[in-house]
């Protein structure tokens, strides 16, 4: 691991990057990083509301910074995703910070193509929001990383593209992926397992963010493609399906690619270590942590 194991009743930061959120589902989810044995610390701006975002671009920022800066702070949990994430990319000095767990999925992508972009790891998982609704075998898998370094092998996904590769995962929500292209905050993909996820985003646009990449040279060298959930992404009363989508067009991709890893918005969303080496056997349909 890049960073330090946490140990029971570490103290965690929760910020809100991006959206504002529920409270009560928040509530939910801080009894559920009780249960996992860390101690949620966070500051009274949080619950801030500025239209669609959890208060002002400033706040947000600042939040952040002094979530990782603080030396108490084992690791930093993201309340929600949403949007606005994004706003605070350039104005994150990464390679000032210190290296903790950045733990958060969704809008949260725009961070963790940012801490890849420079060689840092973090933690595609359950937002706090999100934490709570997850089953015990999600909760005992974030713990499991956190607490001891090993990431969950990730089954049951189906076959694009035949083969095996190891290489880095990199990737998240495919929407805020596509928004990061032409900026200097996109990571190097050649080379790296591309991990996708969505929500709500019909098939016609899923087919138009996939070709958009495809044009843009982004699907050029990598070495495989990881596909989570495509959460309500249906096109009511189509005789064709979003997966029907995915896998045609990833089929035309000549590299290794599996369709359907319990990842994302849906109802089990496993934690995936990105930055870091794994083994992705689209036969089979398995992720698995490199030397497991």
């Amino acid at each position: 691991m890049s960073w330090p194991l946490l140990q029971i009743s570490d103290p965690v930061s929760i910020i809100a990057p991006a959206g504002p959120f529920d409270p009560a589902i928040f509530e939910e989810g801080l009894v559920a990083l009780r249960a996992l044995g860390l101690e949620p610390r966070f500051d009274t701006g949080i619950r801030e509301r500025t239209r669609y975002l959890a208060g002002s671009q400033e706040r947000r920022r600042e939040e952040l910074l002094a979530a990782f800066r603080d030396p108490q702070t084992r690791a930093v949990f993201c309340a929600r995703g949403g949007y606005g994430a994004m706003h605070l990319l350039a104005r994150i000095p990464v390679m000032e910070l210190p290296d903790k767990p950045l733990v958060g999925f969704s809008d949260i992508t725009a961070l963790h193509l940012l801490w890849q972009r420079h060689g840092r790891r973090s933690i595609h998982g359950p937002v706090i929001t999100q934490l709570g609704k997850q089953p015990e075998d999600v909760k005992k898998a974030l713990r499991t990383l956190l607490f001891e370094g090993k990431p969950p092998t990730l089954v049951g996904a189906e076959t694009i593209v035949a083969g095996t590769a190891t290489a880095p995962v990199v990737g998240g929500n495919l929407s805020v992926l596509t928004r990061l292209l032409g900026t200097p905050y996109l990571p190097e993909l050649r080379g790296k397992i591309l991990l996708l996820e969505d929500v709500g985003e019909r098939p016609y646009r899923l087919d138009r963010m996939l070709t958009h990449l495809q044009l843009a040279g982004v699907l050029d060298g990598l070495a495989g493609i990881a596909v989570g959930g495509l959460t309500g992404c249906e096109e009511k009363d189509a005789d064709y399906t979003a997966r029907d989508i995915v896998r045609e067009l990833l089929g035309r991709i000549p590299v290794p690619s599996a369709l359907g890893f319990a990842v994302g918005h849906g109802d089990v969303n496993f934690p995936v270590l990105l930055g870091a080496p794994a083994r992705l056997d689209a036969t089979s349909g398995t992720l698995t942590p490199a030397g497991r």
